[in-house]
């Protein structure tokens, strides 16, 4: 893959709706185990690891080959976490990261949520949008390109 040189590893932080769109669009079509997705409540925190797809470089559109990374966030200032259609004890499902939206809530609070295919969501009840997003590994080769019904 000629431009795997051009990968540079994302560090990114989120601290508004804006920012959440950014987090959104670099983990669309990740995937994870739902086991690596952890609440910790005393540290008001939710952290998960997922591959992601490496949409802004690292596409070989001759060959086919594309890239993958690991790539680790998380949220701070949770107050609390709700999933729906995701079984917690299920640890080695594999899940897809579709989006990361943020629905606005009164004096800075509200709700950010991971939305799955399949229908699955993970919803996070923060005082405010506090995120962090970094890539954990050099990234790997993958013939496969993300491809589903909007």
């Amino acid at each position: 893959m000629s431009d795997m040189r051009e990968y540079k590893p994302l560090r990114l932080l989120a601290a508004d709706e804006e920012d959440l769109k950014v987090f959104s669009a670099c983990l669309q079509d990740a995937v994870g185990k739902i086991g690596d997705f952890a609440w910790l409540p005393k540290e008001r925190r939710f952290a998960f690891v997922m591959n992601r797809f490496v949409w802004e470089c690292c596409v070989d559109r001759e060959t086919g080959q594309y890239a993958r990374v690991r790539a680790g966030a998380h949220f701070d200032d949770v107050m609390s976490v709700k999933r729906h259609n995701l079984r917690a004890d299920l640890k080695d499902a594999v899940v897809e990261l579709l989006a990361i939206r943020y629905e606005p809530g009164e004096d800075g609070m509200g709700t950010i949520i991971l939305d799955f295919a399949g229908g699955g969501a993970i919803r996070l009840e923060v005082e405010s949008v506090n995120g962090h997003l970094m890539d954990m590994s050099e990234p790997w080769r993958t013939r496969t390109k993300p491809a589903h019904d909007v």
